[in-house]
């Protein structure tokens, strides 16, 4: 009887249950590898950060506060005003042009892939986005330049004849579109479409299929099963997907450099020539840079890397953010459905 009554009492407590398992010593080694592994990472970008911050540090003094305000660029210059305020702004306008272009497509051809195509259409599909994805900048840049350039100007002009009337869209000077944050944004965008298109086409994927027949045997419609199922399922996942296309946007250089003008100013609208990127004046100026010039130029990549860092931070955050709401709502996709 006491053995029973200890028993009830046990179990009316509701405890949990602690299971112990002694760590073994194979245990122990492969934590100690993946823990030295990720703690490599936060060393190599601490050491990157105090590598920047030490070389361009006397550029940054020199200049003052004018080396975030200022919009002229002749470090090498004694007395004269130099800052990346037009670098940034070049840089972050052509980040989001090639953004607002690439992501409908590349979430409209990841649903296509999953939802739509035939399985040898699908294979050949995936296929040709992971050959576009390890094509090289270069040769987007020098075929953005070549051939895609001039059929926009067409394009440019109908933006600037039907939307004048927006400040972004009218042209300084009719006739000149070429070399423009427009045509640069183009480009880029068709670069990060394809690795935009294989994440989000992996997250669709993941959805469970209970979910997706669920809503179809309901009476839905397949457009209305990727609206209220699909998207809503892995919307954390194309959240990251489209960071990882911005951020491979924020960073390339040879395509833009290419293209752009890089005379330092901030143009009139998109399609008027003009604009200069961070990574392309890196790549364009160190080499003939002099001193003053070359830690100037430093301190431009150390902007680039804390943007890039803040995108990634801002990024995770609304990922954590979306998949909490998931967690939450379980069901919320399957009653809309």
């Amino acid at each position: 009887m006491t053995d029973v009554a200890s028993s009830t009492v046990s179990l009316a407590s509701d405890e949990p249950r602690r299971l112990s398992q002694p760590v073994r010593r194979s245990d122990r080694i492969f934590r100690g590898v993946t823990t030295g592994a990720a703690l490599t990472s936060f060393v190599v970008m601490g050491l990157i950060a105090f590598f920047l911050f030490k070389e361009s540090w006397p550029a940054i003094r020199a200049a003052g506060g004018s080396f975030f305000t200022a919009f002229e660029w002749n470090p090498d210059e004694p007395g004269a005003r130099y800052g990346v305020a037009s670098m940034l702004f070049g840089t972050v306008m052509i980040s989001i042009v090639a953004l607002v272009v690439a992501l409908p497509v590349s979430i409209g051809t990841g649903i296509y892939i999953n939802e739509y195509a035939p399985l040898r259409v699908r294979r050949a599909l995936v296929s040709l986005i992971d050959l576009l994805a390890a094509i090289p900048s270069l040769i987007f840049g020098l075929w953005g330049l070549i051939f895609l350039q001039p059929k926009l100007n067409g394009l440019a002009e109908w933006l600037n004849d039907y939307l004048g009337f927006i400040p972004i869209f009218k042209a300084q000077l009719r006739g000149f579109y070429g070399s423009s944050i427009f045509v640069s944004g183009l480009v880029l965008a068709i670069m990060i479409v394809p690795i935009i298109t294989s994440v989000s086409r992996s997250v669709m994927a993941e959805v469970p299929r209970d979910y997706c027949e669920a809503a179809l045997a309901l009476g839905g419609t397949r457009s209305g099963m990727i609206r209220n199922v699909i998207l809503p399922f892995g919307r954390s996942g194309l959240v990251g997907a489209s960071m990882l296309g911005l951020g491979r946007a924020l960073g390339e250089t040879i395509a833009v450099s290419l293209i752009l003008s890089n005379d330092y100013r901030v143009p009139s609208s998109f399609v008027s020539p003009g604009g200069a990127s961070v990574a392309g004046t890196i790549a364009l100026r160190f080499g003939d840079a002099a001193e003053n010039g070359r830690s100037a130029l430093m301190g431009a990549g150390l902007i680039l890397f804390g943007l890039t860092l803040v995108v990634n931070i801002a990024a995770r955050t609304v990922v954590s953010r979306s998949k909490e709401k998931t967690v939450r709502k379980p069901g919320a996709a399957r009653g809309k459905a």
